[in-house]
């Protein structure tokens, strides 16, 4: 009985020591772990950029000592644009491994097929990379929303459309889904205000391959602004069937389609003239956090890697992240770190600001964190011309 107590008592003390080293999910004395989804295959392709830009924003924290003597440990996968491998990529990671929080991650449907797991578990989750109004309505205390909302970027180019180029005629291409869907919502609920109304909603399947039909109704209802809330594919495939139909409307779109670079060689120039809506600095800016970061970009990104909108976006989406990590501390939990970031007021790294608030299940406020953008013009060679200062636009 003697020896079976000392063997008890033995293991007691072990799985003691076992359940106090490990009872912060993904940290330990030395690391943090911390995970992201991204499309680096499939039809989202040119998006998964965003996860590689975060990991290169990780490499510099690190080298610079980490945050608090803790080095972040990434780990990236891809999901091809698919829920149904981040679903399955983000319970073997959290449950293997062992996730501390969740960074950024492309698409509103790949971020809802993990939302409640991640939710339920408490791992925190900052900046989704996409602007859907299901990661604040109803807010979550563990989810972080730093994309300006689709509604918001819609409402800021209808109202340029209308007040200052003077446009009356409004219509919208929108993709059949909750991306497309927030888009023409913020589009509806902007014309309102100024007494107007969208002369066609147009919707576009991911499927869809012709887009003659498409062009067909938006050349009918004669408009001469026409905002593209779609797939960079099918943004090209609009325009250039416009283009080729004699329809050349004013073209504005989402900051999903603002890589001029990428849009202007796959439409073949067509892309110059378009109007579109930034959450972050334009790619050749001289901000010193831009030159840092693309100091970072040319020392630790992959051969033949591009400075583009969706790579240092990858760095935008989790400067929060950061930010609260290095407040927490040595003291580094969960339910302390979700104190920290409510504690973040007008942060301002290369996106617009940045602010939360206690969390409060009524408020949907508290947890979305950026409401500013401004709108570019691409112009020849792919350029960018900035036609407005940062505009904090409310979503409600």
């Amino acid at each position: 009985m003697r020896k079976l107590l000392v063997v008890v008592l033995a293991l007691a003390m072990v799985l003691g020591f076992s359940l106090v080293a490990g009872a912060e999910e993904g940290v330990t004395d030395t690391e943090i772990h911390i995970a992201q989804w991204g499309p680096q295959t499939g039809p989202a392709a040119p998006w998964g950029a965003v996860a590689r830009g975060t990991g290169v924003l990780f490499k510099m924290i690190n080298e610079q000592g980490g945050i608090h003597g803790r080095k972040i440990v990434y780990h990236m996968f891809d999901d091809a644009y698919n829920p149904a491998k981040t679903k399955a990529g983000v319970k073997e990671l959290q449950e293997s491994v062992g996730i501390f929080a969740w960074a950024s991650g492309v698409g509103t449907a790949c971020g809802l097929s993990v939302k409640d797991y991640l939710m339920e578990r408490k791992v925190p989750w900052v900046g989704p990379a996409a602007g859907s109004l299901h990661w604040i309505q109803p807010p979550q205390k563990y989810l972080f929303a730093v994309y300006p909302l689709y509604v918001i970027e819609a409402k800021a180019l209808c109202r340029y459309a209308a007040k200052n180029l003077g446009l009356k005629r409004i219509a919208i291409a929108y993709q059949n889904d909750d991306y497309g869907k927030n888009g023409l919502k913020g589009a509806e609920k902007e014309l309102a205000n100024l007494g107007m109304k969208l002369v066609a909603k147009v919707p576009v399947e991911k499927s869809d391959t012709d887009m003659r039909p498409h062009v067909m109704q938006l050349r009918k209802a004669k408009a001469d602004a026409v905002l593209l809330w779609v797939t960079p594919v099918h943004a090209v495939r609009i325009v250039g069937t416009g283009h080729a139909m004699r329809f050349n409307p004013q073209w504005m779109s989402t900051s999903t389609c603002s890589d001029f670079p990428l849009m202007y060689k796959i439409s073949k120039g067509l892309w110059k003239g378009v109007i579109v809506a930034n959450f972050a600095e334009l790619p050749d800016s001289k901000s010193p956090l831009m030159l840092q970061y693309k100091e970072a970009f040319n020392k630790f990104a992959a051969k033949g890697e591009r400075w583009g909108v969706f790579f240092y976006a990858g760095i935008g989406f989790v400067e929060p992240l950061v930010e609260g990590l290095k407040r927490c501390g040595r003291n580094l939990t969960g339910e302390r770190f979700v104190k920290e970031m409510e504690g973040i007021k007008n942060f301002k790294g290369i996106f617009g600001r940045i602010s939360y608030k206690p969390f409060d299940p009524n408020d949907p406020t508290c947890r979305q964190g950026q409401n500013e953008v401004f709108l570019s013009q691409c112009v020849e060679g792919a350029k960018s011309k900035q036609l407005t200062d940062w505009m904090e636009i409310h979503w409600r």
